[in-house]
C-alpha cells in the first residue's frame, strides 16, 4: 500500500526510493535517475511516463544523493543586507521567483551589517551547503567593499551593487531614472529641481544625485545643494519636508522636488500640507520606486518605476551564466517615469 510519500509492507512504512518508481512506471532504476537529474538522453514518452509515476508516489529525490551525482543541488544561495524598505525586499522576491521558475530553490542569509566577516561567514555557510552558486543583494558601500574581498569556489554575483570588474553585476539604470523624473519637472517650467538625497554610503542614492545633476546641467538650470540627506524612510522626508516649508515661506524659489524614494516622499507630502502649501500647485513632488501605494497618496504621485521583477530574472540569468562559465555583462534595468498628480506647472512668480 502507498500512502503519505511511503511504501507500506507488513512492518512500518518506509521512505519511497528510486527503484519504487521505477517499477510503477516500467523502466530501469536507471532510466528514473535520469530523469529526475535532467538527462537530456531520454525519450519523451518514457520521460512522461516516469513523471506521471513520481507524481502519483509523491516522491521526493533524496537531494544529497543527487549531488553526489551530478554535483549539483539545484539551489542558490542569496545574502542580503537591510531589507525592511520595499526596493530590497521586492528585488529579494523577484531573485527567489526568477530562480524558482528556472529550477533552482534559494537558500536565503539575511544580514544586519554588511561587514566582511558577515558577508564571509554567510558565503562559507553556502559553501558549505554546497549551493550551486552565490547572489549578494546590497546597495550600500561596505557591501561592495566585503564582496570585493571575497574569492568562493562557486560563482558570486552582485545585485544593486557595483561589481566592476572583479565581480560581475547588474542593477537598475538609476541615473536614467534620475534624469526622466528631473526632465519632466524642467518641462513643466520649473526654474530648477530640489532633491532630498538617501544615504550617503547607498549606491542607489548616489546614481540618482547624479542623474539628477546631470540632467539640471544639460538643460543650463541652477544646480542647488541638496536640500537634506534621508534614510529611506517617511520620517526623514518629514523633517525635510518641514525644513523645506520653513525655507519657501522665507522667500526661497523652491516650486520642484525630487525625492529619492517614495516612502521619503510620502514623509514630504504630509510636512508639506501642514505647513499650508498646495501639491502641485505650490510645490511639484516626485518619487522613485512606485510603491504600490504610490497612487493613492494624497495626491497621487509621480514617481520612477523600478522593475524588480525583472532585476531579479537577470540576476540569475547572470549568476547561472557565470555557473555555466559564459562571461555575461547584462546591461542596466531600464526606469520609467509615471506621472500622476502631484506635479504640474510652475506657479507664476509676481
Amino acid at each position: 500500500m502507498r500512502r503519505g510519500g511511503a511504501v507500506e509492507a507488513e512492518g512500518a512504512p518506509r521512505p519511497l526510493v528510486m527503484s519504487d518508481v521505477a517499477a510503477l512506471a516500467g523502466v530501469s532504476h536507471q532510466t528514473v535517475s535520469r530523469v529526475v537529474n535532467g538527462h537530456p538522453n531520454v525519450a519523451p514518452q518514457t520521460r512522461e511516463r516516469v513523471e506521471r509515476a513520481i507524481a502519483e508516489l509523491g516522491y521526493r529525490p533524496n537531494i544529497a544523493a543527487r549531488a553526489l551525482v551530478t554535483g549539483s543541488t539545484r539551489t542558490l544561495g542569496l545574502v542580503t543586507v537591510k531589507i525592511d524598505q520595499y526596493g530590497p525586499a521586492q528585488t529579494m522576491i523577484g531573485l527567489e521567483n526568477a530562480a524558482r521558475a528556472a529550477g533552482y530553490s534559494v537558500s536565503v542569509s539575511i544580514l544586519d551589517d554588511a561587514t566582511a566577516a558577515a558577508m564571509r561567514d554567510a558565503i562559507d555557510t553556502f559553501v558549505a551547503q554546497r549551493v550551486d552558486g552565490i547572489v549578494a543583494l546590497s546597495t550600500y558601500d561596505d557591501a561592495a567593499e566585503a564582496l570585493r574581498a571575497l574569492d568562493p569556489p562557486v560563482p558570486l554575483v552582485a545585485v544593486q551593487v557595483g561589481g566592476g570588474e572583479d565581480r560581475p553585476a547588474v542593477g537598475v539604470d538609476q541615473e536614467t531614472g534620475a534624469r526622466l523624473a528631473t526632465r519632466h519637472l524642467l518641462g513643466l517650467g520649473h526654474r530648477t529641481v530640489h532633491h532630498v538625497a538617501g544615504p550617503a554610503d547607498s549606491q542607489e542614492a548616489r546614481g540618482r544625485i547624479d542623474g539628477w545633476r546631470s540632467e539640471l546641467r544639460a538643460a543650463g538650470a541652477p544646480v542647488p545643494e541638496e536640500l537634506l540627506r534621508g534614510d529611506w524612510t517617511a520620517s526623514s522626508g518629514y523633517l525635510a519636508g518641514k525644513a523645506l516649508a520653513a525655507r519657501i515661506h522665507g522667500g526661497e524659489d523652491i516650486t520642484a522636488v525630487l525625492t529619492a524614494n517614495d516612502q521619503m516622499a510620502l514623509g514630504l507630502l504630509a510636512a508639506l500640507h501642514q505647513c499650508g502649501l498646495r501639491i502641485p500647485e505650490d510645490v511639484s513632488v516626485v518619487g522613485f520606486d512606485d510603491l504600490p501605494e504610490a497612487p493613492y497618496f494624497t495626491p497621487p504621485l509621480t514617481t520612477v518605476r523600478q522593475d524588480f521583477a525583472e532585476l531579479g530574472r537577470r540576476g540569475v540569468q547572470l549568476v547561472l551564466a557565470r555557473m555555466n562559465g559564459q562571461d555575461l555583462h547584462p546591461e542596466p534595468v531600464p526606469t520609467a517615469l509615471l506621472v500622476r498628480s502631484s506635479t504640474g506647472p510652475a506657479r507664476v512668480r509676481t
